[in-house]
């Protein structure tokens, strides 16, 4: 069985030398690099890519929030387990959102560090269920304060879910049986309603905040 690769982006050396000692007695996860700020992460991958990357949210250059979508981008096989006690779940959330595969708290402990790690090397989310009831808590709430500010109406939504399939103008009018000038109207509406300037913003909104779940 091959070993688990990963590597950790922390400025703190007591946290990274803390995971080092953590991982000493599991032979079948190697730590592979060390980086302490988005720069040299950066540099450093385009040489040698692990499977894992334990990443903080908090570092000097380039955050990691800002580099969740740029490596996700890049590496697409790589594994993002965010790293941090900075535990604003917006952040959380976007991060996610933008690719990452889990969370975990610095202060965890070794059995779960472990287990996290072997997650989301397997593909699957790493969320502890105190912080995955926060997450989900957060993210009603968005929606509720998304719904309300845009409040969509029954046929908007219908017509946006019909936009989120391809269908043209004429196809749109046709499904839901009213005349082709009406459906230029809502989408001209709904482009005005939820600020953007096309199609393909419209419906980029609309996926981002949730608007049709």
């Amino acid at each position: 069985m091959e070993p688990v690769r990963i590597a950790i982006a922390d400025d703190h050396p007591v946290v990274l030398n803390g995971i080092k000692d953590m991982l000493l007695h599991y032979p079948h996860i190697r730590l592979e690099d060390t980086y302490t700020d988005g720069d040299s992460l950066l540099g450093g991958l385009k040489h040698n890519c692990p499977d894992v990357l334990l990443l903080d949210i908090q570092m000097p250059g380039k955050s990691g929030d800002e580099l969740v979508p740029v490596l996700v981008r890049s590496y697409p096989k790589l594994r993002i387990l965010i790293l941090s006690n900075f535990n604003q779940m917006i952040y959380i959330h976007n991060m996610l959102r933008n690719g990452a595969a889990g969370y975990l708290s610095k202060n965890t402990d070794q059995k779960t560090m472990v287990h996290a790690i072997e997650t989301v090397h397997s593909g699957k989310q790493y969320l502890k269920p105190d912080v995955e009831q926060k997450l989900d808590e957060f993210r009603k709430q968005i929606k509720w304060k998304t719904s309300t500010k845009y409040g969509l109406t029954p046929r908007e939504k219908d017509i946006l879910r019909l936009m989120l399939k391809e269908y043209s103008n004429p196809e749109i009018a046709e499904e839901l049986c009213i005349s082709l000038r009406t459906v230029e109207n809502y989408r001209f509406n709904l482009a005005t309603k939820l600020e953007v300037k096309n199609t393909i913003g419209l419906v980029k909104k609309v996926i981002e905040l949730g608007l049709l779940d």
